[in-house]
């Protein structure tokens, strides 16, 4: 039996108290799901900016519900600091997810993001330090590898960071581990490759790319390809994310005051992501076929991500479960779902 099955039957038999922030967006929602599926006590915090309460009310419909009287939602921002220590009180495990991603987004508008990134994540260590909560286990990135050239990247090698959002993630970790030397309060965190799944949102100017390209051939409109398609990346369904935090939140003492890439360590092209995409719609619904439209490459992209994930297997027991391949085959039924299409 795998580490992560072991933890889950133990959690079962010994519930824990949990905060989840950013638990209205993607990857907190995802928490939010399983946990409580785990009869866990969840506390969740969100200021509703990025995430949305119509990902609450699909977890809702998706648990019991006894299930749900166990889940508790502050809304709130993590730029106040009293907000985070209320919702720090009382807490076993900390899942720190909140942050405002996206490259472009911290490009058009740094400020904010530091804001909610780097204020908001000290502010979530210091709650979490002064609460002594058992666990803190916060979202990273992988951009924070920046111009390192190397394949597949190693969490000990790193570059210099090529947008302000890849800084912020950085400063995330450098504030954790001056919180471990400093006050013995010692955080793990995960440096997310790509993650992509259901609640995933498929709108706006910064949708990720897998929603926002299902969106466009459901709706009949172009996909757009920034650069030649031969881009790469390490996508990672969203289950493995999951696993990756409950397996960081329970780590023992030697695990602890680490990052750890979260992906699958394999590389996918662009152009090999919309074959796989339309692929999957095709077998569901009746589509026009259609072709990509490649234009220029976006400023502060970074050519290629592979990680290694030994480091993860080894001290935390992460074992994958979801390829990319059967990980587009699942988002794709539940963005059918949200349109109503038959999968």
């Amino acid at each position: 039996m795998s580490r992560y099955e072991d933890v889950k039957r133990e959690l079962q038999a010994n519930p824990k108290t949990w905060l989840v922030t950013g638990v209205a967006g993607f990857i907190g929602s995802n928490l939010l799901e399983s946990l409580l599926k785990l009869d866990q006590t969840v506390v969740g915090l969100d200021n509703l900016s990025t995430g949305y309460q119509k990902n609450l009310d699909e977890v809702q419909t998706l648990v019991s519900p006894e299930q749900w009287t166990r889940f508790r939602f502050i809304e709130g921002d993590i730029r106040d600091l009293e907000t985070c220590k209320n919702a720090c009180a009382g807490v076993d495990y900390v899942l720190h997810q909140a942050a405002l991603g996206s490259v472009p987004r911290s490009l058009a508008d740094p400020i904010t993001t530091n804001a909610s990134n780097v204020t908001g994540f000290l502010n979530m260590l210091v709650a979490g330090r002064d609460a002594e909560v058992k666990s803190f286990t916060y979202a990273a990135s992988s951009s924070t590898y920046g111009d390192h050239p190397a394949l597949p990247k190693v969490e000990e090698n790193i570059g210099k960071p090529l947008s302000p959002y890849a800084v912020t993630k950085y400063v995330n970790e450098l504030y954790a581990d001056v919180f471990a030397r400093c006050y013995e309060f010692k955080s793990i965190g995960l440096r997310y490759f790509n993650v992509f799944g259901q609640r995933q949102n498929t709108n706006g100017a910064y949708a990720a790319v897998i929603p926002k390209w299902v969106t466009s051939l459901l709706n009949g409109e172009p996909v757009f390809i920034n650069g030649d398609g031969e881009s790469s990346r390490d996508f990672t369904f969203i289950e493995n994310a999951v696993q990756a935090n409950l397996l960081a939140a329970t780590a023992n003492e030697n695990a602890r005051n680490q990052v750890y890439n979260v992906a699958v360590g394999t590389q996918t092209t662009l152009n090999q992501l919309f074959k796989l995409i339309t692929e999957s719609l095709y077998a569901s619904v009746n589509l026009k076929e259609t072709s990509p439209i490649y234009r220029d490459f976006r400023q502060a992209d970074v050519r290629h991500s592979l990680a290694d994930i030994g480091k993860a297997k080894r001290l935390l027991g992460y074992q994958p479960t979801h390829e990319v391949s059967r990980g587009i085959h699942l988002a794709c039924k539940a963005y059918l779902r949200l349109t109503g299409s038959k999968a």
